[in-house]
């Protein structure tokens, strides 16, 4: 692709080239911001820039993949795969790793997701014996996650009297010892969560200014996608790396800023002109993606927002559907409205079911359209749901590998010690922490001297504790020897999990057991693909890295014949050619909770701006007169941002009803109400969800078995599929025998350079 910058309009061009100095793109939606992001790295590296001095920052590792594969199709993919290009959290504990020594933390540090996080607040709730009902685990991790992320640590929380006031008012006085107590034992578990990687991140640069000083050696030139994301403690890494060498290209939209909850902070990108006053401030403007119509009324709801930077976002593409808003009387009908509109329009259109989407403001919403799409046998999948990787049976392998890992990882260690059952209750386990705390060791190498500490525990017990530590250690001087697979299917025909749950006999139990297997699966399946790529080794270390870094969106098939469900938040970043827009309905959408001020209001209105510019061709907005909330029927009143359209864009199916009741008869002749008179509420009838059958929620195949590929069957352009990245095309081979490689083009994840002795491709008929 050396013609690659002919690909680019002007305005993209001017950006891609621009090569010193800092720089902004205010990129619309649809105007091809990944396109400039990924062709400013292929271009920099064509101007003599070393590729291991460029930093490139997303916020999914889906965005980071597919901008890889395409810069290693311009620079080649010895090149390509020198960049440091990931999501904040996956850079960011790369570099821990590397440093962790300097904070006190092993290298191998485990990494806490959310539910680790709440099982271990909700223990030092408990040793502290507070009020569960006051101290709630999940308000208590947002807080001390809202601590980190705008780097108030323990001591600037002590040092902060309105903090601690406003906890004691708030009837929780002890939140600072909560919050101490968590992070000592995050750090003696050599443990860190989300947020700290971020705060560590930030702690490490700010400590030691050698380590500060190497880094901006390294990343001479840093670029970040969805800038507008940002919270204050990634905005500071940011700076701080960019600081020296002042090279930094930050690309983002003001208009699709929709993460406030989570701490992101609009004002950093507002004020990237403040801190940089030499920037240079380009406009991506026309919209490739969407219809005249789309464009239009898009741009007539963000005009509403005062708070925001200024361009006009146009498109050359025809003026297409106008978007449609229908009224439904109750969210029932909603749903059967939506699901016959997709039935007919594939049907008449010969579309697939996965060129529709619909969208909703919470997960709630989901229901009435998850039954009416199941009456009317659409496959559909719903995002967002509960991940794989939280199950509990999943969790409990994970525990297991996670511990042969790092040892000190107290939270793993709790879970499995007693599961399946080996006689150790919670007693025996509280003496174990106690004499942790004591004796300041972690609960493993109390497990490891469980003979001659003082435990107050009988011989009986005793032992258990030792076998359970012998095969802890057992397992532990194979991980050097053995992958991720080999050693997850020790763990778990060791440890008796399969067995256990086999014995139940229960379809839970058996669903359980499906599931453990499926997890083998993957891991095997993990192992073969790293298998594929250069540098990987198909380690335990990196499979547990790649599972706490996923997102569940990430992880998803995405070629599955299937209408997609979401929240608009999780849509971010997608497109479809049909999206429905459901539930707009003043205190739902806009939410009931983001209308109390300016800042608020208008974050919800770039929600809405964000739903309608994930759809190419066509948009249903959907309202209702009353809907089932908290437990009862409400009257429903249409949201205002129906009213903030252009009138010109829409068609509203919303008939008129200009008829007026007239008596037939003289009502005088009847008694006016009598007050003391009885009066019978009417029994309603308690509504049911049906369980979805497991046939409608599987993937349509859209092949039949293929044989598998021999290395001279391959050939340019043909059709092949692949059981990690689906169906794609090849497009380049190279090399011969063991050493051949064939450049793929996947349909959903980009281009890939396998080793074809390894890559398991299939043919395509």
């Amino acid at each position: 692709m050396e013609n690659y910058l002919q690909l680019l309009n002007e305005a993209q061009q001017k950006p891609t080239i621009h090569k010193e100095g800092p720089l902004m793109v205010i990129a619309g939606a649809g105007s091809g911001k990944t396109r400039v992001l990924t062709y400013r790295i292929a271009y920099l590296m064509q101007q003599g820039v070393d590729s291991f001095s460029i930093l490139a920052l997303t916020f999914t590792n889906k965005a980071a993949r597919e901008m890889k594969a395409r810069i290693a199709q311009i620079v080649g993919e010895s090149e390509a795969k020198n960049l440091w290009m990931g999501t904040f959290h996956s850079v960011f504990a790369r570099i821990l790793r590397s440093e962790a020594d300097r904070l006190g933390y092993p290298s191998s540090f485990t990494i806490y997701d959310t539910q680790d996080s709440e099982r271990l607040l909700s223990s030092v709730i408990k040793e502290l014996k507070l009020d569960k009902d006051l101290y709630k685990v999940k308000q208590i991790r947002a807080r001390i996650s809202s601590f980190k992320n705008s780097l108030i640590t323990v001591r600037a929380y002590y040092n902060n009297p309105e903090l601690v006031e406003a906890d004691r008012e708030s009837k929780r006085p002890e939140m600072g010892a909560i919050y101490k107590e968590y992070v000592d034992r995050c750090f003696k578990a050599g443990a860190m969560d989300f947020d700290d990687l971020l705060l560590k991140t930030n702690e490490l640069l700010n400590r030691f200014p050698d380590v500060l000083a190497k880094y901006q050696e390294r990343f001479r030139y840093i670029l970040v996608d969805e800038y507008q994301d940002t919270n204050h403690s990634q905005y500071l890494i940011v700076r701080a790396l960019a600081d020296r060498y002042q090279n930094i290209c930050v690309v983002g939209d003001d208009a699709q800023s929709i993460y406030a909850f989570r701490g992101a902070n609009i004002q950093n990108i507002l004020n990237f002109q403040r801190d940089y006053p030499d920037a240079g401030v380009y406009r991506l403007e026309q919209n490739y993606r969407s219809s005249g119509s789309i464009v239009q009324a898009a741009n007539a709801v963000i005009a509403h927002n005062t708070n925001r930077l200024e361009k006009n976002v146009w498109t050359a593409n025809p003026e297409g559907h106008k978007i449609i808003i229908h009224r439904s009387p109750t969210d029932g009908e909603e749903g059967r409205y939506v699901a016959g509109d997709i039935f007919e329009r594939a049907m008449q259109s010969q579309l697939g079911y996965e060129d529709f989407s619909i969208l909703y403001r919470t997960n709630a919403q989901s229901r009435a359209m998850e039954d009416s799409l199941r009456k009317r046998n659409i496959p559909y999948r719903v995002y967002g749901g509960v991940s794989f990787y939280q199950r509990k049976e999943i969790k409990d392998v994970l525990a297991y590998l996670r511990l042969l890992i790092n040892p000190s990882d107290e939270e793993s260690l709790k879970r499995i010690i007693n599961y399946p059952m080996r006689g150790i209750g919670q007693t025996t386990i509280d003496k174990l922490i106690v004499a942790a705390k004591t004796h300041q060791r972690t609960l493993f190498e109390v497990l490891e001297q469980v003979q001659e500490l003082p435990l107050n525990i009988n011989a009986g017990t005793r032992t258990k504790l030792m076998n359970f530590y012998t095969m802890i250690a057992s397992f532990r001087t194979q991980l050097d020897t053995l992958d991720a697979f080999e050693m997850a299917d020790l763990v778990t025909k060791k440890v008796g999990l399969v067995t256990e749950l086999k014995k139940e006999g229960t379809p839970e139990a058996i669903t359980r057991v499906e599931n453990i297997e499926e997890l083998l699966n993957g891991i095997k399946d993990f192992v073969d693909g790293q298998r594929e790529l250069v540098d990987a080794t198909g380690s335990l270390v990196e499979f547990l890295e790649d599972v706490a870094l996923a997102t569940d969106f990430d992880n998803e098939v995405q070629d599955q014949n299937a209408v997609s469900l979401m929240t608009i938040h999780l849509a971010k970043g997608l497109e479809f050619p049909n999206v429905y827009i459901v539930g707009l309905e003043e205190d739902l959408f806009p939410s009931a909770m983001s209308v109390n001020t300016r800042a608020e209001l208008e974050e919800e209105r770039r929600l809405f701006y964000v739903a309608l510019t994930r759809a190419e061709k066509r948009v249903t907005l959907t309202y209702t007169l009353s809907r089932y909330r908290w437990g009862k029927i409400i009257d429903a009143e249409p949201s205002r941002f129906l009213t903030e359209l252009d009138d010109s864009c829409v068609d509203n199916q919303v008939v008129k009803d200009d008829y007026t009741f007239k008596p037939m008869m003289d009502t005088s002749v009847f008694d006016a109400p009598d007050p003391n008179r009885v009066r019978f509420k009417t029994l309603q009838k308690k509504k049911t969800t049906a369980v979805p059958p497991k046939a409608r929620m599987k993937a349509v195949s859209k092949t039949g078995e293929a044989p598998s590929l021999e290395v001279s069957e391959i050939t340019n352009g043909a059709r092949v599929s692949h059981s990690r990245f689906g169906f794609g095309t090849v497009i380049n081979i190279e090399g011969s025998g063991n050493d051949a490689k064939a450049l793929i083009r996947f349909d959903q994840s980009g281009e890939k350079n396998l080793l074809l002795r390894f890559a398991k491709l299939k043919i395509v008929s």
